[in-house]
């Protein structure tokens, strides 16, 4: 059986990016919002209710979580481009995700958001020069991460949260 977590497994840092390994990430992060888009196209309200698995968040709070975490994630990657060897900052996801934003915020702005982010973000990966994917930024959960390990994770994030989304219209049988 599947992990319900983990629907395309779970995330490892990487380590330097091939060429073509970056290419694939970037379009990965430029075809997110549209991916997400129509994976909660068309559900009713119940269903944006519905958490995707026993004790997981619901797709409410997914559909609100991934711009939340991408705007992190374009702030992590412009300061890691832009200062020497920053600390990035965390948020607690779990406490956002409980706020009311979560719960009144019409999915339209947030999905407008998530677009409007990627758009920006995009344009700034694909300006980055070959040295820029080696610069490196201090997580404090982590250590040292590059901004191809930044690339990655994000790319990987967009995916994971979109299959989350796909699986349990699979199994609600909501196709």
């Amino acid at each position: 059986m599947t992990d319900l977590r983990y629907p395309i497994g779970q995330f490892h840092l990487p380590g330097a990016l091939s060429t073509d390994h970056r290419t694939e990430a970037i379009a990965a992060i430029e075809t997110t919002p549209a991916r997400f888009r129509k994976a909660v196209q068309d559900l009713s309200e119940s269903q944006l209710d519905t958490p995707y698995r026993p004790g997981g968040w619901t797709v409410r709070q997914l559909l609100h979580h991934l711009p939340d975490s991408h705007l992190n994630g374009y702030a992590r990657m412009k300061i890691v481009l832009t200062e020497n060897r920053p600390t990035i900052s965390t948020f607690d996801q779990d406490l956002w995700a409980q706020g009311q934003d979560y719960r009144a915020t019409p999915p339209e702005v947030s999905l407008s958001l998530l677009h409007a982010v990627h758009h920006r973000w995009v344009t700034v990966l694909k300006a980055a020069s070959v040295s820029d994917w080696s610069r490196t930024g201090i997580h404090p959960e982590i250590g040292d991460v590059t901004l191809d390990d930044l690339l990655a994770l994000y790319a990987w994030h967009g995916d994971h949260h979109t299959a989350h989304v796909m699986a349990l219209r699979e199994r609600q049988g909501w196709l």
